[in-house]
């Protein structure tokens, strides 16, 4: 059996490098998550129609579509930097592309049209990326790393979102939003050093695959064995979703300004998250897959339906401060508890598609969930609306109890598939 050489990277290397990745996903979403639903809500859209923005995020729910061809194939013109360099180089590239575009247009006038576009082509090359980062992670990282590699990528997701929801939105007024793309463009550039300083070896399938087998094995969704899997991933953030993606509306409705939601969302709560996250790829393995999702999960539901009594009551704004921390707090341990059996449900053969195809149900449920919320905030108000979505969080907890899926096939094999990444010298 090939072990590869991945335990010659230290794992602050690989930490670093992947970190750094999904960072440059996190920058740009951050920024379009906390300002897009104020810009159009103080453009007087309904929440229906904010709720149906969320529809920009489609390429996250729909990658697995392509997630077989970066998975298996480099692109050609290319491949001397790897399978999984060749595709996230050019691409990191590109969203520096259309950042710089963004700026220069919106320095003339700010077009709503436009700028949900920029957000659609940016969500299309940030998804395409995290298949391949995701192939990057599943080669390089053992099975014991799994939980603190979890942790770094969901932090390193919500320090993205921390800068580009957080610091550069408070900073919007002084930059406008053409410099706030410009500073994001820069911001991306610099992240895309350390992929770009790596040496990737030939990829080395295990003796036991054979190709045929890695070429030839249905696909994710159609292996019977991963029912339950699926059954726990689209379940899990549903409530939180549909919580969460009235919060931003429902703050503007009660006098938070853009600002005050930077500082409340984009910098409060995600770091509170990216705490979370930290917390819980610590705790991953000490206390097991099934009791992180229980616990965790709990937790979620718990400060969810703490958003139910802030619309009820509608408390002073440390009060909502924290709510929304503790809030943010419980998503990160909630998701990196579920990135984490993500990882472990993957077959060596086909491990980025697999990821992807459960990462793609999380998108698909939640995008899903968020259309539905602005209709169901509207129908019932935000205090009815976020106890609904607190229920719905009880509920994953149950499915979880009942459904856990402790060993999603019985060839799934364990440890990296790949020989890991070595940085150039």
């Amino acid at each position: 059996m090939h072990s590869g050489n991945h335990e010659s990277i230290s794992p602050a290397v690989k930490l670093g490098l992947l970190g750094s990745l999904y960072f440059s996903q996190g920058l740009p979403f951050g920024f379009f998550a906390q300002a897009l639903p104020v810009m159009l809500r103080e453009e007087e859209y309904s929440l229906a129609q904010i709720g149906l923005a969320s529809m920009l995020a489609m390429p996250w729910g729909l990658k697995f579509l392509w997630a077989p061809l970066v998975d298996r194939h480099s692109l050609s013109r290319l491949s001397r930097l790897g399978r999984r360099k060749s595709w996230i180089v050019p691409l990191q590239l590109g969203a520096v592309g259309v950042l710089v575009g963004l700026a220069l247009v919106t320095r003339v006038q700010v077009s709503m049209p436009v700028l949900m576009a920029g957000v659609f082509v940016l969500n299309l090359i940030a998804a395409t990326q995290d298949i391949a980062t995701d192939g990057l992670a599943l080669d390089l990282l053992a099975t014991e790393e799994r939980g603190v590699a979890n942790g770094l990528q969901v932090a390193g997701y919500r320090v993205g979102m921390i800068v580009g929801g957080g610091a550069l939105l408070i900073l919007h007024d002084d930059l406008g939003t053409g410099g706030t793309f410009a500073a994001m463009a820069a911001l991306m550039l610099l992240a895309t050093l350390p992929i770009l300083r790596t040496r990737e070896p030939a990829p080395v399938l295990r003796e036991h695959v054979p190709k045929a087998v890695a070429e030839t094995r249905p696909h994710f969704l159609r292996r019977p064995e991963n029912a339950a899997v699926l059954l726990v991933v689209v379940t899990f953030k549903l409530g939180e979703a549909f919580a969460t993606s009235m919060l931003r509306p429902y703050l503007s409705d009660v006098g938070f300004t853009l600002e005050d939601i930077g500082w409340l969302l984009g910098t409060v709560g995600f770091v509170a998250g990216l705490v979370g996250a930290v917390l819980a790829g610590a705790l991953a393995n000490r206390l097991g897959r099934k009791r992180s999702l229980v616990m965790f999960g709990l937790f979620q539901a718990l400060t969810v339906g703490g958003y139910a009594y802030m619309a009820a009551v509608g408390p002073s704004r440390d009060a909502i401060y924290a709510l929304c921390a503790l809030e943010h707090l419980a998503g990160g341990m909630a998701t990196v508890a579920l990135f984490t059996c993500m990882m472990d449900w993957c077959s060596t053969e086909q491990a980025a598609s697999d990821y992807t195809a459960q990462a793609s149900a999380v998108v698909i449920t939640t995008g899903t969930a968020t259309l539905l919320a602005g209709v169901s905030a509207d129908q019932l108000g935000y205090t009815a609306h976020f106890a609904l979505a607190a229920l719905l969080s009880l509920a994953a907890v149950a499915v979880v109890a009942g459904c856990f899926p402790e060993r999603a096939a019985a060839d799934v094999q364990r440890g990296p598939l790949l020989p890991a990444m070595e940085v150039a010298q």
